[in-house]
């Protein structure tokens, strides 16, 4: 599989039923965006989500992101990455992550192990995983979610690379020296078109609120250089304006071409409507469609 680039679109498939998925994937397709990226939190299962995405789709990637490591064992990924991308002629890509302790030990009752020695032995083990010889591929297109440079460091090792996901331009340039410069670098941008800035607010605080609570993230923007009092409570603007981008389509266009400059091959955006409604906002993914 190539390596992905230009602008990618990550979507919360979970808030969307059937019809909706896939006027999604077309829609994205439609748009001329390379990748669909998508999440796992306990509603759709990532791998059977990616099937139906694939289904209503003719040349599009589809990319988990990300895969919970601790929802199916390893030969279960090594066999559902494979059948995939033999069924759907090499695009899925397969985004592996450690999640977080509430995902894991609290939603599944597994123990919460440490992250970079947990996933560097999940995927030894799909490197070994006994799979049909008739639908194996021993060259898989793996990303891991990483925001530390010990998983980064893996990333580029053992596996093409890697989606880190609340991050800065600044994160992006970090990145890409720990990783070196073949190594996928697939970085998630949240924007809000609009040009309202109590909007914009609502919307960063809303959108932002989840991941505030989640040490792996707060840990990686305290290395970014905010404190703990901008990632605390209602936030400060500094913090959700880095989070969330928003403005016209030119402020915008800035921080995406401020990710590429900084080592970035892909940039996935994920497009926030400002009415607060669920799914992406199709008026942006228009406004920066890389069919023009």
């Amino acid at each position: 599989m190539r390596k992905p680039s230009g602008l990618g679109v990550w979507a919360r498939t979970n808030v969307l039923d059937r019809d909706q998925l896939a006027e999604l994937a077309e829609t994205v397709e439609h748009f001329g965006y390379q990748t669909l990226w998508y999440p796992e939190s306990l509603s759709y299962e990532a791998l059977v989500v990616a099937g139906y995405l694939l289904s209503n789709t003719q040349d599009l990637i589809v990319a988990s992101g990300i895969a919970n490591i601790y929802a199916r064992d390893a030969v279960t990924a090594a066999q559902g990455y494979d059948s995939l991308n033999r069924l759907y002629g090499g695009r899925f890509v397969l985004g592996l992550g450690v999640s977080h302790i509430p995902l894991v030990e609290g939603a599944r009752g597994h123990s919460y192990g440490k992250p970079v020695t947990t996933m560097r032995q999940y995927l030894r083990d799909m490197v070994s995983a006994q799979i049909d010889p008739t639908i194996k591929f021993d060259d898989r297109a793996i990303v891991l979610a990483a925001l530390g440079p010990k998983m980064l460091e893996l990333a580029s090792v053992s596996a093409k690379g890697a989606l880190p996901y609340c991050v800065t331009p600044d994160h992006t340039a970090e990145a890409r020296k720990v990783m070196g410069p073949e190594a996928w670098l697939c970085v998630e941008q949240k924007i809000c078109l609009t040009e309202d800035e109590g909007v914009a607010r609502a919307v960063q605080r809303e959108q932002m609120a989840p991941y505030m609570t989640m040490n792996n993230y707060r840990n990686n923007w305290f290395r970014l250089g905010f404190t703990e009092e901008e990632v605390t409570g209602k936030a400060s603007t500094r913090f959700l304006d880095a989070m969330v981008v928003w403005g016209n389509e030119e402020v915008i266009q800035d921080c995406i071409d401020a990710h590429f400059k900084a080592g970035a091959d892909q940039v996935v955006i994920q497009a926030f409507r400002p009415d607060g409604g669920l799914g992406p906002d199709l008026a942006a993914l228009n406004a920066f469609s890389p069919n023009g």
